[in-house]
């Protein structure tokens, strides 16, 4: 069994969190790594369905869709039913057709603020991915190249103000550090949780 098989195991004796949904958030840095650990802790959970909080987020509202988020995702789950949202499309800058996500036995939901105090009550476990936030930025940077500099330049600011005011590390089950062979996790040591 490798890591993630063994994380995933774990992950599938937790109780349900959200109605019969496990529901697992994987929070951290932009750039720190969310979405690639995400798929590949998905693909240990047979295929456990991601929603990316990039889907929920807008141009005008980087932190502000908690509101979206219960009406659309918990809502529905709470109530054994399929999320539905239609993703923001980045490029077009307005919503897309909706898409469906099935009340599975273990949802994760991955982005940054995926920890956020408003989403705690409804998880089965917080991941947080513990990598700091320089190195992160720079790292998500080089991948989306000089187009996207000054919306980093936004981005950067907001991100530190939302976790000065709604800190999820602190909260966070488990820490995930990411190494060329795979990842690594251990308990935080300062849950607070």
């Amino acid at each position: 069994m490798n890591d993630l098989d063994r994380l995933a195991a774990a992950v599938r004796e937790l109780p349900a969190s959200c109605g019969p949904v496990r529901l697992i958030a994987v929070d951290g840095h932009a750039g720190s790594g969310k979405s690639t650990f995400s798929a590949r802790l998905a693909a240990a959970l047979d295929g456990a369905p991601v929603l990316h909080l990039d889907d929920l987020a807008t141009h005008q509202e980087l932190f502000a869709w908690m509101d979206r988020m219960r009406s659309q995702v918990i809502g529905p789950f709470v109530r054994g039913e399929a999320a539905r949202y239609g993703p923001y499309d980045w490029t077009l800058r307005r919503f897309g057709p909706e898409r469906s996500v099935r009340p599975a036995d273990v949802v994760i939901v991955e982005g940054v603020g995926a920890g956020r105090q408003a989403m705690r009550p409804h998880l089965a476990q917080l991941l947080w991915m513990d990598r700091d936030a320089e190195g992160s930025w720079r790292r998500g940077r080089r991948r989306d190249g000089p187009a996207l500099s000054g919306f980093w330049d936004g981005w950067t600011a907001a991100e530190a103000q939302h976790f000065a005011e709604d800190p999820s590390r602190p909260f966070a089950h488990l820490l995930v550090r990411e190494f060329r062979t795979g990842y690594e996790w251990c308990r935080n040591p300062s849950v607070t949780a």
